[in-house]
């Protein structure tokens, strides 16, 4: 009953944020995520539950994502390894369309102090997209981005930061998987390059620095430690770098730092 609740709330606190458009893409993309982590811990013969939606009406994003909870113990690196990366495969797939759709639909309007607008950073994939089918923006325009396409980014967003290789993050589990007992001077190198990025461009990483140094880096081991990955897994582990790579902007919102930066337009506020 309470999974229910959650959703119907984060369903009505999307929606206050974006409109429909926004709360049914966005609420797609978080529940196809959630919903990949459950079916492959399902599996693998590991209980779930299903996802907890966190409604926060205050944020731009109207929700602080989901998460589901597993009841049982991990037995090997391949059952971690599946769970880590469907998440995150399923719900940068369920993000492209609407991200292509959503810039296809999206405003070129002259840049004036009239409108307030909250500007994003420019993930990779979004560059790639606007250029296909926008072309370059002319001087003195920006894009203000439709429901559809900021759903896509806040996907975009939330697949590169669960994607960070770090602790009980889907990229800590992933990266455990292929390196083991070495991944944590990964875990540790992570947060050095993040406190660096905080500390002298972009201070907004400051606060994911503290929670993940709060929450622990290490990761607790699954029960058999010596089974190796198979090819066809080492493969999907390029593919979860290639997708970290087309999602993460190392300055999410721009006006947070001074210097100039890439950005995708922005949304009307």
């Amino acid at each position: 009953m309470i999974h229910i609740l959650l959703f119907l709330l984060t369903v009505g606190s999307t929606y206050f944020v974006g409109g429909t458009s926004y709360s049914v893409s966005i609420m797609s993309i978080l529940l196809a995520h959630e919903m990949g982590h459950y079916f492959m811990s399902k599996k693998h013969g590991i209980p779930s539950t299903l996802p907890y939606f966190i409604p926060f009406p205050l944020s731009p994003f109207g929700t602080f994502g989901a998460i589901i909870k597993m009841k049982g113990i991990i037995l090997n690196k391949k059952a971690l390894f599946d769970i880590g990366v469907a998440g995150p495969i399923s719900g940068f797939i369920v993000a492209v369309p609407f991200i292509v759709i959503g810039i296809s639909l999206s405003d070129i309007q002259p840049v004036s102090g009239s409108q307030s607008f909250i500007e994003l950073g420019d993930p990779l994939l979004f560059k790639i997209v606007q250029r296909l089918l926008i072309g370059e923006i002319p001087a003195g325009q920006d894009i203000v981005l439709h429901p559809f396409a900021y759903a896509g980014w806040v996907g975009l967003f939330v697949t590169a930061l669960n994607l960070l290789p770090v602790g009980q993050l889907d990229g800590g589990h992933i990266i455990y998987a292929v390196f083991g007992d070495k991944s944590k001077w990964i875990f540790f190198g992570t947060i050095v390059i993040l406190a660096v990025v905080a500390i002298f461009y972009n201070p907004g990483w400051l606060m994911l620095v503290i929670i993940l140094i709060i929450f622990g880096m290490r990761h607790p081991k699954p029960l058999d430690t010596e089974t190796k990955l198979d090819r066809k897994r080492k493969y999907f582990a390029f593919a979860i770098l290639i997708i970290f790579i087309l999602s993460f902007t190392p300055a999410p919102f721009p006006s947070l730092i001074s210097e100039k930066t890439d950005k995708i337009g922005g949304i009307p506020i």
